[in-house]
C-alpha cells in the first residue's frame, strides 16, 4: 500500500518536446532543488540571494514596468497596424471615388 502512495504521488515521466518545453522543465527541476536546499537549510548563499532578491519590493515594481512596457509596445503595434488600414481603406475609397467620376481606369 506505501509503494502505491509512492508512485501516485511521483511526476509523470512525460519529457519535453520542444526546446521551450525543455527549458521549462530545466528551470522547474532547479526551482524544485533549490527549495528543497533551502527547506533542510544546505542552500548556496547565491541561491539565497537569489531568491531574496526574487522577493524584494524593488523586483516587483521592475517585474510591473516589464509587463506595463509590453502592454504599451503591443498597443502601439496595434495602432500602426490599424492605422496602415484606415490609409488602405482611404486609398481605395479615393481610386473609387477617381473610377466613379470618370477620372481613373477601373
Amino acid at each position: 500500500m506505501k509503494q502505491d502512495k509512492e508512485t501516485s504521488q511521483s511526476p509523470p515521466n512525460v519529457f519535453a518536446t520542444t526546446p521551450e518545453g525543455l527549458e521549462n522543465e530545466c528551470i522547474s527541476l532547479a526551482y524544485n532543488l533549490v527549495a528543497e536546499r533551502l527547506r533542510n537549510g544546505t542552500a548556496t548563499s547565491a541561491e539565497t540571494v537569489h531568491f531574496l532578491k526574487l522577493g524584494s519590493s524593488k523586483e516587483r515594481i521592475e517585474k510591473e514596468s516589464m509587463r506595463k512596457d509590453i502592454a504599451l509596445k503591443d498597443a502601439k503595434r496595434e495602432a500602426l497596424e490599424s492605422a496602415k488600414h484606415i490609409e488602405e481603406l482611404y486609398n481605395n475609397a479615393i481610386q473609387m471615388m477617381r473610377v466613379y467620376g470618370g477620372y481613373g481606369d477601373e
